[in-house]
Parts: C-alpha cells; sequence; structure tokens
C-alpha cells in the first residue's frame, strides 16, 4: 500500500471545480524547484519545524531510542536510527514534529473523500490523485481511481507521466482528465533540473494524445530553464504536433514554496545554486501568445 502525505481539501488549482486532492508519497524525479519534496521518498519521514519549537524536550523523552537531542540549533538527531514510531510528534505540545506518510484503509479514505461529496458535485469539481508520482504506485493508484469511479467521483490525475507506457494506458482507462507537468523540452536540460531525462515523459505524451482520455499541460514556468522563447516555441510545436492536443495549457511561475519544506526535512533547497525565478509580466505575455499561436487554450496561474 502506498503512503499518502496529505489531503488538501477545497482545492481549486488541482482540476475542474472544487476538488479533494489526494497526494501519494513517492517521485521518480527531483525537481529543483519541487513543491513537495517530502514527496520524493516513499517512506515515512520525521519533519521539524524549528520555528514552532518551544524546546520543551518533550519530543526527546518520548523516544523510545534515544534518537533526539536538544541543541542551540534546536532538535538535532544523537546518531541513533529512528524508528519512525511516531511518539515524538504525539508528544510534541507545539506541533513542530510530525510524521509524514501515513497507510490509510480504503474505507477510511473513502470516509473522507465522501464527507466533502456535496461541495464537489455542486461545483463541479471530484478528486484529484497527486503527488509525488501516483503513477509510480500503479496498484495502489488503479485500486483507488476504481473505488473513486464506482462511487461516481470525477478523477483527475496529476502526474508527470515517468511510468511505464502499459501504466499510462490502464491510469488514462480510469478517469476522467490527466494533468501533466512538462517541464522543458531539451532533454539534457530536463535531466540538469530533474535527475532525468524527458524521452519517456513525451514518448507518454504522444501515447496518451492517442487515447481518449481528457489531458492538460502543466508547465512551472522558470525564467532560467524554460521561459525562453526557443523553448516555449519548441514545446508549442510539440504540443501541436500530437494526435489530439491538450484540453488546456496551464502556465505556472515559479515559486520557492519548497524551501521551507527542505528545511523541515533537514535538507538543501537548490543545492547547486542554480539560478531560478519567475517570469515577469512581459515574459509571461510572450509564453502565453507564442503557445495561443499556436492554437493552444493557455491559462496563467492554472
Amino acid at each position: 500500500m502506498a503512503l499518502i502525505f496529505d489531503i488538501k481539501r477545497y482545492a481549486i488549482h488541482d482540476g475542474p471545480g472544487i476538488r479533494t486532492t489526494l497526494f501519494v508519497k513517492g517521485c521518480p524525479l527531483r525537481c529543483v524547484w519541487c513543491h513537495n519534496p517530502e514527496s520524493w521518498s516513499p517512506e515515512r519521514q520525521r519533519l521539524y519545524k524549528k520555528g514552532k519549537c518551544i524546546g520543551c524536550q518533550s519530543c526527546v523523552n518520548a523516544c523510545p531510542v534515544g534518537a533526539l537531542q536538544l541543541t542551540q540549533d534546536g532538535i538535532q538527531p544523537t546518531g541513533e536510527a529512528c524508528i519512525l514510531c511516531g511518539a515524538c510528534a504525539e508528544a510534541c505540545p507545539a506541533l513542530a514534529m510530525e510524521i509524514c506518510g501515513r497507510e490509510y484503509p480504503m474505507e477510511e479514505l473513502m470516509e473522507i473523500v465522501e464527507s466533502e461529496r456535496g461541495v464537489m458535485q455542486d461545483s463541479g469539481g471530484g478528486v484529484t490523485v497527486s503527488g509525488g508520482e501516483p503513477l509510480m504506485h500503479p496498484d495502489y493508484t488503479l485500486q483507488l481511481l476504481r473505488e473513486l469511479g464506482r462511487r461516481g467521483f470525477h478523477r483527475a490525475v496529476d502526474t508527470t507521466l515517468l511510468a511505464a507506457p502499459e501504466t499510462v494506458e490502464a491510469v488514462a482507462a480510469e478517469c476522467e482528465l490527466l494533468m501533466v507537468d512538462l517541464k522543458v523540452m531539451d532533454p539534457s536540460v530536463h535531466k540538469r533540473y530533474t535527475g532525468v531525462s524527458n524521452e519517456l515523459v513525451l514518448s507518454n505524451l504522444r501515447l496518451l494524445a492517442a487515447i481518449g482520455t481528457p489531458y492538460w499541460i502543466r508547465i512551472p514556468l522558470i525564467r532560467e530553464v524554460n521561459a525562453s522563447e526557443e523553448n516555449i516555441t519548441a514545446t508549442a510545436d510539440f504540443l501541436r504536433s500530437l494526435e489530439r492536443r491538450p484540453d488546456m495549457v496551464d502556465l505556472l511561475p515559479y515559486h520557492d514554496i519548497g524551501k521551507g519544506k527542505h528545511e523541515r526535512m533537514g535538507t538543501t533547497y537548490n543545492p547547486a545554486g542554480l539560478s531560478l525565478s519567475s517570469p515577469d509580466g512581459r515574459e509571461l505575455a510572450r509564453c502565453e501568445s507564442l503557445l495561443t499561436a499556436a492554437g493552444l487554450p493557455v491559462r496563467i496561474g492554472g
């Protein structure tokens, strides 16, 4: 069973209408700008919010293996292996400790989803399975989508399409919308910023375009990575060449929300110090114009 690391209610940027978004843990990419770096590992993790810590040492005293200590820099590991039991998080009165990732029995997960059925149906919304990368756990994702379908929910999947083609086909058959992240067209640039090349992603996009499932393209727009005229023109040419064009192209200007999450994980945001910034209004307008001129429906902000 895959782990869920977050459940977002009343989501308005994860597909049509108001939605409940389920975030699945585990991702094969390592995007420098990732908003959810806690999703990378498919395993449970301990997160620590130093700004909330009051130094009471409740977590230190609760840890059954002595894996935590209070230092001048807040709570730090002692070197003993954390067993991820969650005792520290349960003991912390300030909610500075958190265990990220939990198994949800299907019945419990559906109870959460069903509690929002009215607002989702009234708004034309539904449930979005996001991550991480849901296609990293094909059996679990398909089981989840089939149960949601049995209950009559509109189903969307937010994916990088970095998965086996047969997985893409199976998932596409069990949802009403696929939202595909398209980072950058040049394979070497893609690998520099995400850790992997994009040949499989582009191949699966061609496959998806030949299937009947509606799909959107989501482009995290970053000045130094993919906002150039050359890349946006190549993106437009590729999307225009597909057997079936996307129903929407969302341009999502860069922001560094993942930075604080790295701090909670004890890791470093953008460790190589690569230049990352959001395009200005003129650049956004140019990107939108190039895509629109190719006959693609475009929206800024998603």
